[in-house]
Formats: C-alpha cells, structure tokens, sequence
C-alpha cells in the first residue's frame, strides 16, 4: 500500500512474511514518510527488528484529560468559551459509564457512543444540544487518529432534526419590545436588530472603531468574531447613527474604550449584563418569548429605504440560505424610515 496521509501526517503500511505492517512516520512530508518505510523495511530483511508489537491505544477519559483538553486550552486561549464548548462536552462524555473505560481502539466505540446518543435522548435533551457533544466526540476521535495514538475510529453521525434558530420579530412586535426596554438594553438591541452584528461582537465594540464620516451614515468595525471572516466594516443605518451620536456626546465624546461599559471583569457589557432585562422587557410587551440573539435575524434585507446598497452579500450574512425568512422583514423598512 506504501505510504497515506491520516489528518496531517503521512502513515506507511507493508506487508511482511504475511503480517500487516503499519505505523505512523509522524512526518508531515511524503518523501520523509517514504523513507521511514524503506529504512524499516530494510531493519527487517537484515533482522535488526522483528515485528513491531502494537502500541496500547489510550482510553477515551485519558487521552482526553492528557492530550485533547490541554491542547484545547492552548489553542483557544483567546476564545475562552470554545475552551468551555469542548471542556464541558468531554465532561459529559465521561459521565457516561461505558464510554469512561473505553478504549480508543475498541471495536465497540461506535455501539457505545450511540448508547450514550439513547441516554441523552432518555433525558430529554434537544437534539442541538446532543449533536454539540457528539461534535466534541468526533474532534476528538480525529486528533487521536492525526497524533497517532490509534490507526482508525468510527464515523461518528450527527442526528437529524435539529432546529434552526429563524425568528423573525415583526415590525409591530420590534416596536413593543423596545418600547418595553430600558436602557442599555434598547441601545444594544437596536445596534443588533440594523447591523446584524452578533450579540458578542457588539458588546465589544470600541469608539475608536466607529467612524462617522465613511459612507452615507458612518462605519462599524467588527475586529471580534467567532470566525476570521467576522472582521468586516458594517455601514451604519440612521437610526443607529442616531442613537450612537446621541450617546457618543453625552459621555463627551470619547476617542477610546468600550461602546457599552459595564461594572464586569471584561469592562463591558456581557450576556448577563441584560439577560433579566430582556426578560423583562418580553414580559412588559407581551411579545412571542425569543433567545436576544434572533434580533439580529430582523436585519433589513431591503437596505434601499436606508440609502444602502446590496451587492451579492452584506457583509456577515448567512447566505442565499436565510433570505426566504429574512424577505418577510421587507415591510420593516417602510415603517422604520416613516418613523426617522
């Protein structure tokens, strides 16, 4: 067979006096790889080696406290809640009994980790939430097979069914939930509900980072995303130019710091900064109850009442997929611009 790539490093396999050779080069170049294969073929035919024994694969709780979780910790440590996203799914991967003595190499992985698919259904769990921890399971798995610890693991699957978050706030609902809202909570939302920035990424957002004078209304700069394509510069609407102009002079007019200040260890605004105010807000309007983040989902598609232009995508949008729900936000236009 010679050599194959598994992840990032090449693997070699031969055969010898009728027994299967295989074993990781942990090389990322072939030619390298290609060597390794032929200087071990060599050791045998001259009897320096014999068959190499193969290595014990470490169970799944092991591998994870020793290998993936420190390398999760490293490789996120600017984005602290993907470190939580991984370390709390292993967590709940190694509550299940038969998955916490497993090897990586047992045969029955894949009937275990549908058995704990069945027990996280049986305790009535979303299938968003099941599918998260599998996803946790599945990067695991493949770090194992990429650093070599185990030659090959079964296809983890992702169960079907699960909802897509495609709230839309009508315009009469928007209305009664901000007049509902009290401060700092109506600025946010309305930031959200014009830009579509997500919840994170305006709550970051610095005065050094909007500009005034780009474009017809002035500019927001997102440098802080989920994903390298988050970086993008948002025009804004003139409801938002509005209110950040208006709150930009009354703090007399700062060139640095937060957006949203708040008494919290960041400095700004977090989620738990407005999640009773939200709350509150749904109870005092009376509107249909919705995560904060949807509002960014009544973005206007139809940015022409607002003097804007839409070519191809707006920058941070889902795609051609979500335009079907987003078109029912057309009439949301008539009725902001009326009211400017």
């Amino acid at each position: 067979m010679g050599i194959y790539k598994r992840g990032e490093v090449y693997w070699y396999k031969f055969m010898w006096q009728g027994l299967s050779v295989r074993e990781s080069s942990k090389q990322c170049n072939d030619k390298v790889a290609r060597q390794m294969e032929a200087a071990h073929r060599t050791s045998l035919a001259k009897g320096e080696v014999g068959i190499r024994e193969k290595k014990r694969a470490p169970t799944l709780p092991d591998f994870a406290d020793k290998q993936f979780l420190p390398w999760a910790e490293s490789a996120f440590s600017a984005k602290r809640k993907t470190w939580l996203y991984y370390r709390n799914g292993v967590r709940r991967l190694k509550s299940h009994a038969p998955l916490a003595s497993v090897s990586l190499d047992d045969p029955k992985l894949g009937e275990k980790a549908s058995g704990y698919v069945a027990t996280r259904q049986a305790k009535g769990l979303q299938v968003a939430s099941i599918n998260r921890e599998l996803q946790v399971l599945r990067r695991l798995l493949h770090l194992a097979v990429e650093w070599g610890f185990v030659e090959q693991v079964p296809k983890i699957r992702m169960l079907s069914g699960e909802r897509q978050r495609k709230f839309v706030l009508s315009p009469e609902e928007e209305s009664k939930c901000l007049a509902a809202a009290r401060l700092p909570l109506v600025s946010v939302a309305t930031v959200l509900a014009d830009t579509r920035m997500r919840p994170e990424e305006c709550y970051r957002l610095r005065w050094k980072f909007v500009t005034w004078l780009n474009g017809r209304h002035g500019t927001l700069l997102v440098t802080h995303g989920k994903t390298a394509a988050a970086r993008r510069l948002l025009p804004m609407t003139p409801r938002v130019r509005k209110l950040l102009e208006g709150y930009w002079e009354a703090t007399g007019k700062p060139i640095e710091g937060w957006v949203w200040p708040a008494p919290t260890k960041s400095g700004h605004i977090e989620p738990c900064s407005l999640k009773k105010r939200h709350t509150k807000a749904l109870k005092l309007s009376k509107v249909r109850a919705f995560v904060f983040y949807s509002l960014r989902h009544t973005f206007p598609d139809s940015s022409r009442s607002f003097g804007l232009v839409m070519c191809g995508r707006w920058p941070g949008s889902p795609g051609i997929a979500l335009l079907p729900f987003l078109l029912g936000t057309c009439i949301r236009q008539r009725t902001l611009s009326s009211s400017l």
